[in-house]
């Protein structure tokens, strides 16, 4: 199963060795990585999208936690979170097709942000649920070339109800 950890580290190099050499240390994957500085320049956010079910991420968070740069470890499964992704590909685009691919791009809310002879460069955002619809839709027609940015995720902000 999919998990999203949101870990907030100390801003200082060796850090991002650190935790990258837990994971693999463990025999434990990163499916995707993303850091940035905080409004705390001294503090770095990561997010970090791993597989394994229920026992392996407690066991991912407990070696976190006892990484000396580890300020905060939380686990996204029971959160509701905001999550976000950005992939930017190049999909086939012949004549007889276009209009068709043009049609999902825009169900999709996405953008075409390039387009040449054969091919439309495509730019899309959204949850990894999202992006990984769009891409099997497209897949049809021949991805050439993809590259994406990997989840980024925050903690929903508290809803009050009447």
């Amino acid at each position: 199963m999919r998990q999203v950890l949101s870990v907030l580290v100390e801003n200082e190099p060796g850090v991002l060795s650190r935790v990258a050499g837990l994971f693999s240390g463990r025999g434990f994957n990163i499916e995707s990585l993303n850091v940035a500085p905080t409004l705390d320049p001294s503090v770095s956010h990561m997010t970090i999208a791993t597989h394994g079910d229920a026992q392996i991420v407690e066991q991912i968070i407990k070696q976190l936690r006892k990484l000396v740069s580890v300020i905060k470890v939380v686990e996204f499964a029971d959160t509701a979170v905001v999550e976000r992704e950005m992939v930017v590909f190049r999909v086939n685009a012949e004549e007889s097709k276009r209009s068709e691919i043009l049609r999902i791009v825009d169900i999709f809310r996405c953008k075409v942000v390039d387009v040449s002879l054969n091919e439309f460069t495509i730019e899309a955002t959204g949850s990894h649920d999202k992006l990984e619809a769009i891409l099997t839709l497209l897949t049809r027609f021949g991805i050439k070339e993809i590259a994406r940015t990997g989840t980024v995720a925050m903690r929903r902000a508290m809803q009050t109800g009447d």
